[in-house]
Formats: structure tokens, sequence, C-alpha cells
């Protein structure tokens, strides 16, 4: 069955209608998403390699883990099922630090027209890789990076096909906010 959304409202409150992920996209809908970053004490940062099968930048590499917000479902609640889903791992709300939310309207050449905005989390995290079931349809493989190897990666994104470059200030902003937490 597929996932039903809610339609939110450009401040990204919904507005009372819930509609098909496919619909959703079909249309360019306002809708919410739920992405949390993971880092370690050490200050390593867990990245997420997208599925071969994934529709819109398959194989690149992007947050922890990410996914729609269910309709009914509060971005905590969302955030806690796909971590869940995509890399098995249980967390509680008290772990996720809420950093901000951003807009993300891109439309792609698939026919796909994403018009979301990201519930961004931070946490801390401590499990080995070893300890992680990644959800195939979702997740390719996942590995920590440190803070300048992510800056590193990051710097050449436009030719390296490792990041998705049309995110990098996005990708800046969460570097720093996690930076903050390590040295805190």
């Amino acid at each position: 069955m597929e996932e039903h959304i809610d339609i939110v409202d450009s401040n990204g409150k919904p507005i009372g209608i819930s509609v098909s992920k496919s619909e959703i996209h079909a249309k360019g809908h306002l809708h919410n998403t739920a992405h949390i970053w993971f880092f370690t004490s050490d200050g390593k940062i867990l990245l997420q390699q997208r599925a071969a099968s994934k529709a819109i930048y398959p194989l690149l590499w992007d947050v922890s883990v990410a996914g729609h917000i269910n309709a009914g479902e509060t971005p905590k609640q969302a955030a806690i099922r796909e971590v869940k889903e995509e890399i098995g791992l249980d967390i509680s709300e008290e772990k996720l630090i809420k950093i901000g939310v951003f807009e993300c309207f891109q439309s792609y050449p698939n026919g796909i027209t994403d018009n979301e905005f990201h519930n961004t989390f931070i946490a801390l995290i401590s499990n080995p890789i070893s300890n992680m079931t990644l959800q195939k349809e979702e997740v390719e493989a996942v590995k920590y990076v440190s803070i300048n190897q992510f800056y590193e990666l990051l710097k050449n994104s436009k030719t390296n096909n490792h990041f998705v470059h049309s995110n990098r200030n996005y990708y800046e902003f969460v570097v720093k906010s996690i930076a903050t937490k390590i040295t805190n």
C-alpha cells in the first residue's frame, strides 16, 4: 500500500488533505520530510549512499536517514520510524536535536516535482556499521566520514559525483551544527 502524505501550506503546516506519495510528486504538492544526521562523539558523520534503484540521485551520498512524514505523523515520529526502517536502529525522541526546517523545491527530468520542507535533526550515535540493517530499497551502503573528509568531498561535489551538489548550503549548515555539538 502506498504511503499517504499530508499536503502542507507554505509554512509546513498540514492543510487537512492527504494524498498518495505518487500524487505528491506528480502534482508538486508542498509536503514535509524528516532528515536525521547522525554523528559520533569523536566527530564522524554517518552518510548514506542512496540505493541504485532510487528515482532521484541514485548512488549519491546524502543524509544519514531521510523519508517522508506520513499523514498524521509528527516530524519526530517519522524520524524514529525512518531510522528503524532504513538502518535498523531504535532511537528515542529525546536523542533528536532539531536544527531547522529547510526548503527544497526541485523538479526532475523524470517528471517528479519535489516541494519539500526538510525537518532536520542531528543525533549522537555510537553504533558501528556492523550493527545496522540496511533497507535495500532505500540504502546501498553507509559509511562514517570525519568533518574534514566531509568538507573535502563537498568541495569537489560538482565533479566527483559524491554528494547532491545542489544541496551544498544545506550540507554546510548541518556540518556546522554538528561541529558545535562535538566541541561542547
